[in-house]
């Protein structure tokens, strides 16, 4: 049994990063553009050992508008504002590609969006042929697409298929129709079902499905029937998010009254449930918001603490540079985030003047890179060995973290973790506070310069 401390969980919950990343975007400047850029990335191509690529493309559009959507995208059904986009995709690969090393290799490709499945089928046989011939795509490389079933068809999935992609991640959110009316996202579950099927009968390797929590009528035995039924569909992994009501952040959020959320109990009712379901049926709980099937990728990267978090959530793709492209893709090297112009205006401007579309991004210390190891080995180890850092980065840790440290007393008090002369270790309720427990290494919030308004961490 999974226990949750309601009163202690309701006192952390304040707002806080998701660390996708360290420093997070908020810390990126306007100061870094396509020259630092293109500096580092000329660096990556010098040495021994060089790091594997990841690439990712952000396709943003959308047929219609889901209301509670925290990504960045565009709603049109403007077909000819699709394909000018993808011909600069292209362009912005050819760019890319001058300044890389041709040969060094692909291990992960990821199309995100907004939605992916936008395209035509013919558009996506396109883009995903000319990112094949223009990179070095490793046969076991993971490439994965977000899809829609709604519009796809069965000739979306089979231009992935015959192109190389061989996991797929679908969004579900919930089953329930008055949820689905009301954050408008028609999705009935037959359609999920047939979905799936056409996915595994085109021999896809893995598939995703993603639920959120915390959307509007939600009750725990309405969110638990949609548990079981994707339980039945049986995916290869599980996402449940945290549904993040930023309205200030996206606008459109606002069609969504704050009354009509579940209240925190319910939502932390709605949580426990669903990981008392999914570890009951089998599933790992992997990271902060991920389950997986004992034999994934994920699973074993877990157990033997070689996952890693991104831009895109937990991955087994540790030291590989990440290259994004499209509007507001952010790219992330060993030294710096990079990320592009969030308009298509901005960044087809640049890239006809041949330019990378650098709109903004930062250059890591040597403090944000110890900070950075430490985040991100609590958020997917779930521990910490304090001689390791100590030994990697020449520091004393209880020294360097003492402002952490300390702050962390009340928390061991609370039973969210565990410290001892060697390390950190996190129990089972810190894990659904592991972004509460990160901020305490976090220099930004150390020092009080980060203003930034973030989601609630509950």
């Amino acid at each position: 049994m999974f226990e949750i401390d309601l009163a202690k969980f309701k006192k952390y919950d304040k707002p806080g990063p998701r660390y996708t990343s360290y420093p997070t975007a908020p810390q990126f400047n306007e100061n870094f553009k396509a020259e630092q850029f293109l500096d580092e990335i000329i660096k990556t191509n010098y040495g021994e050992n060089l790091p594997d690529l990841s690439l990712y493309v952000h396709l943003p559009y959308c047929d219609t508008l889901c209301y509670f959507c925290g990504c960045n995208m565009i709603i049109t059904r403007n077909r000819g504002r699709v394909g000018d986009y993808v011909g600069y995709i292209k362009k912005e690969m050819d760019l890319m590609r001058s300044y890389l090393l041709t040969d060094r290799k692909v291990t992960q490709l990821h199309w995100g969006g907004g939605t992916p499945t936008h395209l035509n089928p013919d558009e996506i046989a396109d883009l995903a042929s000319f990112t094949n011939i223009s990179f070095n795509i490793k046969e076991e490389s993971e490439n994965s697409c977000e899809i829609d079933p709604r519009g796809l068809t069965k000739e979306h999935l089979s231009a992935l298929r015959s192109n190389g992609f061989n996991r797929i991640s679908m969004g579900v959110q919930d089953f329930n129709e008055k949820v689905q009316k009301y954050v408008n996202r028609i999705q009935p579950e037959d359609m999920t079902r047939q979905t799936v099927q056409w996915v595994r009968e085109l021999g896809f390797k893995s598939i995703n499905l993603d639920l959120i929590y915390g959307l509007p009528f939600q009750s725990v035995y309405s969110f638990a029937e949609t548990v079981e039924k994707i339980i039945d569909i049986s995916p290869d992994r599980i996402a449940v998010f945290n549904y993040a009501h930023v309205p200030w952040m996206k606008k459109h959020m606002a069609l969504i009254h704050k009354e009509d959320l579940p209240a925190p109990e319910v939502k932390l009712d709605i949580l426990k449930t669903t990981i008392e379901q999914l570890t009951g049926a089998g599933y790992v709980f992997i990271g902060m918001d991920h389950f997986a099937k004992p034999g994934d990728d994920l699973s074993v990267a877990l157990k033997e603490k070689k996952l890693y978090r991104n831009f895109q959530g937990y991955s087994t793709n540790a030291d590989a540079d990440l290259y994004a492209f499209g509007i507001t893709g952010i790219s992330q090297l060993q030294n710096v985030y990079a990320q592009n112009y969030k308009t298509e205006r901005e960044y087809y401007k640049l890239l006809d003047e041949e330019t990378l579309p650098t709109n903004k991004g930062y250059r890591l210390t040597e403090d944000d890179h110890i900070r950075r190891f430490v985040i991100m080995r609590l958020m997917c180890d779930f521990e910490l060995n304090f001689a390791q850092v100590e030994e990697k980065f020449k520091i004393k840790f209880k020294d360097y973290f003492s402002w952490g440290l300390n702050n962390l007393k009340e928390m061991e008090e609370d039973n969210l973790l565990e410290i001892s002369g060697s390390g950190i270790k996190i129990k089972d309720m810190g894990r659904l506070l592991i972004r509460n427990i990160a901020m305490n290494f976090d220099g930004f919030i150390e020092r009080k310069e980060d203003t930034a308004k973030y989601s609630r961490t509950v």
